[in-house]
């Protein structure tokens, strides 16, 4: 048989071969190795490079990823205001819920930094409110960012919501010599006679911080010695 028969036997087979492999990895899951790696996801996240971001996530990256520090990384563009790439991360389904080893949820740390924006967003895809321990009205309580205690209190959070050591939205900010928050807290209907497990109350903070303003306008709404 000649030779020419052989060899385009042999070349016929090994195109075959080939093409049944590339079919087979078409067919397969991204693998590991070509799977981004979580860091270059949470360096992305934490410069706010949304488009980045986005096209990490498209290639299998995890939305709910933690940076180096063990931090998640929705927390992370939660404390950085980086609305675009919350977005982001909310379309490719972060867990909104999702806590660092303090406790903080995304919505917490949003709340704190006084992003108003952000904690909207977060709470329309189903950010707890009223959970358990610290609150996200606690945390915007004490830092005066009176916009999202307002819309907090719209959206159904518990003014005398306590701490696991008994501390209230209205004791933080009263610590933080938030005069005005303290003013919309009272007026909302906090409770001025709440004492937390060491039996301190908010009356007893404004002493301690000689607030003599504060002292006098949590008396004047009923507090007691």
């Amino acid at each position: 048989m000649p030779h020419e028969f052989h060899s385009d036997r042999r070349q016929s087979a090994a195109a075959l071969v080939l093409l049944t492999i590339a079919l087979a990895l078409a067919a397969m899951p991204m693998s590991a190795a070509a799977q981004p790696r979580s860091d270059d996801l949470a360096i992305a996240v934490a410069n706010d490079r949304a488009a980045d971001v986005r096209a990490l996530l498209a290639r299998g990256a995890d939305p709910n990823a933690k940076d180096a520090n063990g931090e998640p990384l929705l927390i992370v563009a939660a404390r950085g205001g980086s609305v675009a790439t919350i977005d982001v991360l909310l379309e490719g389904r972060a867990d909104v819920n999702l806590r660092n080893r303090f406790g903080d949820t995304a919505l917490m740390i949003a709340a704190l930094n006084g992003h108003l924006e952000i904690v909207k967003r977060l709470r329309a895809r189903g950010a707890e409110v009223n959970n358990a321990g610290w609150t996200a009205l606690t945390y915007a309580a004490t830092g005066g960012h009176d916009e999202i205690v307002r819309y907090l209190l719209a959206e159904g959070a518990d003014i005398n919501a306590a701490s696991p050591n008994g501390t209230t939205a209205l004791m933080m900010a009263v610590r933080e010599a938030r005069g005005p928050t303290v003013e919309l807290l009272i007026a909302r209907g906090a409770d001025v006679n709440r004492r937390n497990q060491n039996n301190a109350s908010a009356l007893d903070w404004a002493k301690r911080g000689n607030d003599a303003a504060l002292v006098a306008r949590l008396q004047r709404a009923g507090a007691k010695e």
